[in-house]
């Protein structure tokens, strides 16, 4: 055990983590020349397209005699569960910090993150060879940070490679050997599971004490399932098969599982003969932030989306989902994300991993309704609240946002904040010219186009981070869509009654330029209970009735436009509306 070091890798996001995890593996000669590729452990075709890390990655590495355990993860603030399972399974992080542009939000948020679980921390600053590279002013920045000596932070450049073998060591000398004992009852912790159709579920876990080998008879502690460990091994490039792995270890068990909900991350994987006393306290579970309806195209793949979910969940465990139908969409499932990207995301794998075409309703954070006879309910989705005369008062989740931002866009920003209602708190200087803010916000105000807003208006120099602040009361308003008098369950929304008005009108626009015209008049309408507030008309598609008579008496003409009035009518009442799946993303859009 004294040979073994697990660490993790943090930063924000396009610090260079994945580089460095790169040079490092290359270094190690854990891959094989033939086989570097770019981001080598983001195996998702997302991640390399997009450039961002989606998932935490483990793999094995040897360098002088020593076993080291690494742990990728993600950046951007919707994966931050995936940053927080990973800390529970590691001794110590290497903190990265771009050169070039200095300590950013995530970065502050994952670090408290790791000194929550006692995690030893090693300061890498990364892109030093850059000429926008500040290495003295972000050492500054770092030191008060952390408070550590200049020495202790280690210099180098992940894309050449410069600096790397000093992290290596740095990584032997400075983290501490894991605790645990080899020979008690086994515990192990599960961080992470993925699907494989061939042999069903695999979980990769951390042995805290004890020793697993390969044919023990093991349980979940949770679900209370017994199985047999077919295959145990660790996390090389590729799964390499061990005959047992004692504690301190990262590995991975196949026991032949085969349906998802039989394990769970954060469950504690236990010997029959000999069980341990409890379970490990594992990790909090994940608090889903924006809730959103997602439907198949197709009636009948309601029962394939609703395994592909599953199997998603596996992978992806802070993905949450419900069933619920809708009058507009029919069976489907509300599914609670933490974030727009991690939306997005989500979307992207059903279509690509699972081959499953959705549509995705309008994203809204859960508010607590409060009754006339003293009842509280959870609202996740506009359909689900009760009549407006049944309603005392409705409560809605706040956060605390802190924004890190040079001096020069301290206007824009404070405008942006301030029209999504947000309340300022105190701001101050960390370094130089680069200052922190602190704003209450309401959640719902920055689910949809917050993040985008902030980095254009800041050129990408602001960073930001929440976390939630409880619940107020707020006087909000459900906005409900008709279509010819009908309405679109999956176009509602609640808004403030502030921005109803603006919001129903520029809704009805964009409805306007995507529905397609038909043969009669689309009314397009903006409704809170009983009132419209704002209408548009998509005019119908006209035959030339007229273009037959040339001359002739009047009275001829308006019998034929009569008689194509009536037939319009009658269409009107058969007709019925689709609303393309673009109309529901144009929504998401609106500024």
């Amino acid at each position: 055990m004294k040979n073994i070091r697990n660490f993790c890798i943090i930063a924000h996001i396009d610090h260079g983590k994945s580089t460095l995890a790169d040079r490092m593996l290359e270094m190690t000669g854990t891959v094989d020349v033939k086989e570097m590729e770019n981001q080598v452990l983001d195996d998702m075709d997302l991640e390399k397209e997009r450039g961002i890390t989606i998932k935490s990655h483990a793999i094995q590495m040897n360098h002088k005699g020593y076993v080291l355990n690494l742990i990728d993860t993600p950046g951007h603030v919707d994966f931050s569960y995936e940053v927080s399972r990973s800390i529970a399974a590691c001794e110590g992080a290497l903190l990265v910090v771009d050169a070039s542009q200095g300590v950013q939000a995530q970065t502050i948020s994952n670090l408290y993150m790791a000194l929550e679980h006692d995690l030893e921390i090693i300061p890498v600053m990364n892109k030093c060879d850059m000429d926008s590279a500040m290495p003295d002013r972000v050492e500054d920045e770092i030191i008060d940070l952390l408070g550590c000596k200049r020495e202790e932070i280690l210099r180098c450049s992940a894309k050449t490679g410069a600096g790397v073998p000093e992290i290596l060591d740095a990584i032997i000398d400075r983290i501490p050997a894991p605790e645990g004992d080899p020979e008690a009852p086994l515990q192990c912790l599960v961080f992470d599971s993925v699907f494989n159709s061939f042999r069903g579920i695999i979980a990769y876990f951390r042995v805290i004490n004890g020793t697993l080998r390969s044919g023990d008879r093991v349980r979940f502690f949770n679900t209370g399932k017994e199985y047999d460990a077919d295959e145990i091994g660790v996390l090389k490039l590729n799964m390499l098969p061990q005959k047992e792995i004692a504690a301190g270890n990262v590995g991975y068990i196949i026991s032949g599982i085969k349906t998802s909900s039989e394990v769970k991350v954060g469950d504690t994987i236990t010997h029959v003969a000999r069980p341990c006393d409890k379970a490990i306290a594992g990790f909090q579970e994940a608090k889903p932030m924006v809730f959103a309806g997602v439907y198949p195209i197709e009636a009948e793949d309601y029962e394939d989306l609703r395994a592909s979910l599953e199997k998603l969940q596996l992978n992806d465990a802070s993905l949450s989902f419900q069933p619920e139908s809708s009058v507009a969409l029919g069976f489907g499932f509300r599914c609670g994300f933490l974030g727009l990207l991690h939306m997005e995301i989500i979307q992207e794998r059903l279509d690509r991993e699972f081959d499953m075409s959705v549509i995705t309703t309008v994203p809204n954070v859960s508010y607590k309704v409060f009754t006339k006879d003293g009842g509280m309910k959870e609202v996740h989705n506009p359909a689900g609240m009760p009549d407006l005369t049944e309603i005392d008062h409705i409560e809605e989740p706040y956060i605390r946002a802190s924004i890190i931002t040079t001096s020069a866009y301290i206007g824009p920003i404070m405008t942006l904040c301030l029209g999504k209602r947000g309340e300022l708190v105190k701001q101050e200087f960390i370094s130089g010219d680069r200052l922190e803010i602190l704003f209450d916000m309401p959640l719902g105000e920055i689910v949809i186009d917050f993040y985008d807003k902030l980095k254009s208006i800041s050129k990408g120099y602001a960073s930001f981070d929440w976390h939630m602040s409880g619940f107020r009361p707020s006087n909000l308003v459900k906005l409900d869509i008709l279509l010819n008098g009908e309405q679109v369950d999956a176009l509602s929304t609640l808004t403030h009654r502030d921005n109803a008005l603006d919001f129903g009108r520029r809704m009805c626009e964009k409805l306007k330029e995507l529905l397609p015209r038909q043969q009669f008049d689309i009314a397009i309408q903006a409704a809170i209970g009983a009132k419209i507030i704002a209408r548009e008309t998509v005019k119908q598609v006209r035959k030339d009735v007229l273009a037959k008579c040339y001359g002739g008496d009047v009275s001829r003409k308006r019998k034929l436009l009569e008689k194509q009035k009536k037939g319009k009518k009658r269409m009107k009442q058969i007709g019925n509306v689709e609303v393309p799946q673009k109309a529901f993303l144009a929504v998401l859009k609106l500024d």
